[in-house]
């Protein structure tokens, strides 16, 4: 059945150089976030491991596994444990030399529900993601769950409106984003608080836009990609933590802090959507036989 009211549970994490032991605080902060009443647990991007995109290696092909596998068994036998619906980020091996940034939806009684594959790859100094990550071609998801309709995009999809206007336009009433972002720490003094305002921003502006709620988890700590030792040269990046739930006009209900592992748990009334949406009916006005160019790189 159906419910207004629930809770979200967001789990913000450090990530050791062991992947089993970041999988196994998973499934306690899972638990945790389950005995708090959370209905629907959200983890970071990527969480079994520190973030190895920082540099390419081939070696690194290795940390990837196949959905169903070892990290979705574990993580659904937590979700059932929990009486929880998770999301749960994993480097997945679809075929030989095939490889996606997925995030798969776990329903509270263990099954996977649904996958979503990251659709926009960052290549950017320390997120070289390209390397690692086939696009995905699911296009732009939402599952229906016992608590409603929701949808997950995946990090670099977070800047991109489309993204969040697809998965809204399918009828999902909350948006969720697991994430690992971080600053460069010889740019941070400079333009770090620009950078994580405009990654808070457009986030807000999902949720404003579509009317629904948008939920982000990040991991927190400094990194060098350290995988059991091997590790990317260089100073590493400082991953900002942050995350937060907004409702459907935007407003920040809870957030978590830039330094500290988390449990962020947070209270979503889908009858807000409604009343946002009669009092700033966006999507009603929306002219859509005027946006074709918007399938165009650019209209030069």
């Amino acid at each position: 059945m159906i419910q207004d009211r629930f809770q979200i549970g967001l789990i913000q994490l450090s990530c050791s150089p062991d992947p089993d032991a970041n999988l196994q605080t998973a499934i306690q902060r899972v638990r945790e976030a389950g005995r708090n009443g959370a209905q629907v647990i959200c983890l970071p991007e990527l969480f079994r491991t520190q973030y190895f995109c920082q540099r390419e290696d081939p070696a690194l092909f290795d940390l990837a596994e196949t959905i169903p596998g070892p990290t979705t068994e574990a993580i659904a036998k937590a979700a059932i444990e929990a009486k929880a619906i998770v999301v749960a980020s994993v480097f997945e091996k679809r075929a030989r030399g095939l490889y996606h940034n997925t995030a798969v939806l776990i329903g509270s009684d263990g099954a996977i529900k649904g996958l979503y594959r990251k659709m926009h790859i960052p290549d950017d100094p320390l997120y070289y993601e390209k390397y690692y990550f086939t696009p995905g071609d699911l296009g732009f998801k939402a599952f229906d769950t016992e608590v409603g309709r929701i949808g997950t995009l995946v990090c670099w999809d977070q800047w991109y409106p489309e993204g969040a206007r697809l998965t809204a336009l399918q009828g999902a009433q909350v948006l969720f984003y697991p994430t690992a972002i971080g600053w460069h720490p010889a740019e941070k003094e400079q333009y770090g608080t620009a950078q994580h305002d405009a990654w808070r921003t457009i986030q807000r502006a999902h949720a404003i836009a579509n009317g629904v709620f948008v939920a982000v988890v990040n991991r927190v700590g400094h990194e060098t990609g350290n995988i059991r030792g091997n590790e990317a040269k260089g100073a590493g990046l400082e991953f900002w933590g942050g995350s937060f739930l907004a409702d459907p006009f935007g407003r920040v209900l809870a957030e978590a802090s830039h330094d500290r592992e988390e449990i962020l748990c947070a209270e979503v009334n889908l009858a807000e959507i409604d009343e946002t949406r009669r009092n700033w009916p966006f999507l009603r006005d929306r002219r859509i036989e005027s946006y074709s160019g918007i399938t165009h790189r650019f209209l030069d």
